[in-house]
């Protein structure tokens, strides 16, 4: 049934572009783009937080005469944090609205979902925030600025064996980015000389982990290296300590979500996490709390406004909105400090810069190494 409906997904998507053959770049009114990410459901606080950021950048780039002397016009549509409903939604954005440019998803699944259909539409898929080590070889119309979960697993195991957690519980969420993170902090960590003692993986619903948890404290760890994302993290971690599991949390960017530790208050204490380091500027997050009436800034977000300008600075720099016109300008995007390309062969960020934050009443904060 799923290879059916990718059939049927991606021959709406070659119609539509069909009935677009023949428009040229001045028809459009205004200079459309898509954003993909999680507006409702467990992941909305991630989502909106990312779509707040994109609102500021359209703003700023309306402000200063648009692109190609238009306003930039940025659609929202809700992913659901999905594959099929990421791949109904980008189809909806490229033969309904015409968009030129495709910002997202948030995440790995999501976005991989959807890139099926951007690569055979040529459309430009920039994601600001899936990290699964997969959508490096999604296509040649595939983009992202987030780095790959390689290396933050690989960050994460080399800190573990240097504070002596060589015997770890690995419990993942079972989708792209949950899986794709579980191999490569596998292979990592095992190189390193470390033991998983315990490995499983959850249904991305689901609250209920004690059975997995039970199982984790009778192969007594020396820490747990748990992956998922907001509501699963929080149910999980209640029922970890309701078990008097005393073994301390690990965790993956995914946590950089305040929701989870405004509602587990000191029971989420200890708790650690990784995130690209130094991703936020004063500047940013002056401009997000003007916007949202707080300080709180949620992974990613800072992506989603530096990937809508890395968007429309490869449209007015190719001077076209066909999308190997945008394609072939993002391949030769150059950073603002001038230190080279943003982009890999891939379409990946070259490098990162890991940091780690721990969690203390209710707040994460990064954490000196």
């Amino acid at each position: 049934m799923k290879s059916v409906l990718w059939v049927i997904i991606i021959i709406l998507v070659i119609w539509g572009i069909s009935s677009l053959s023949g428009k040229n770049d001045t028809e459009a009114e205004t200079i459309k783009i898509g954003f993909l990410g999680p507006l409702a459901g467990d992941l909305a606080h991630m989502g909106r937080n990312a779509q707040a950021a994109v609102s500021i950048a359209v703003e700023e780039i309306n402000a200063s005469g648009g692109v190609l002397g238009k306003s930039v016009e940025v659609i929202y549509e809700d992913d659901g944090c999905n594959g099929a409903t990421a791949a109904s939604a980008i189809s909806k954005l490229i033969n309904v609205d015409k968009v030129v440019a495709i910002l997202g998803g948030m995440c790995s699944g999501a976005t991989l979902g959807a890139t099926p259909v951007a690569e055979v539409a040529k459309v430009p898929q920039l994601s600001y925030c899936s990290t699964s080590p997969a959508v490096t070889s999604a296509g040649d119309y595939i983009f992202r600025n987030v780095p790959s979960d390689l290396f933050q697993a690989n960050f994460m195991a080399s800190h573990l064996i240097n504070i002596g957690k060589k015997n770890v519980a690995l419990l993942t969420t079972k989708d792209d980015w949950g899986e794709g993170l579980k191999k490569a902090f596998t292979n990592s960590f095992s190189a390193l000389g470390g033991v998983i003692v315990y490995t499983d993986s959850f249904d991305p619903a689901s609250k209920n982990l004690k059975a997995q948890f039970t199982e984790i404290k009778s192969k007594n760890p020396d820490a747990i290296y748990f992956i998922a994302y907001t509501d699963p993290s929080i149910a999980g971690i209640k029922q970890a300590r309701d078990l008097a599991i005393t073994a301390p949390f690990f965790g993956a960017d995914a946590w950089d979500d305040s929701k989870i530790w405004t509602e587990l208050g000191t029971i989420g204490d200890g708790a650690t996490f990784t995130a690209v380091s130094a991703y936020s500027s004063d500047e940013f997050k002056s401009k997000m709390k003007t916007k949202l009436g707080t300080d709180d800034i949620v992974y990613c977000s800072n992506y989603a406004y530096d990937g809508l300008k890395t968007l429309t600075d490869a449209i007015e720099k190719g001077g076209k909105t066909n999308g190997l016109s945008i394609k072939d300008a993002l391949e030769n995007a150059e950073k603002q400090d001038g230190s080279g390309k943003i982009f890999d062969e891939n379409g990946d960020p070259a490098s990162a810069d890991y940091a780690l934050k721990q969690v203390l009443s209710g707040r994460a904060s990064e954490m000196t190494q």
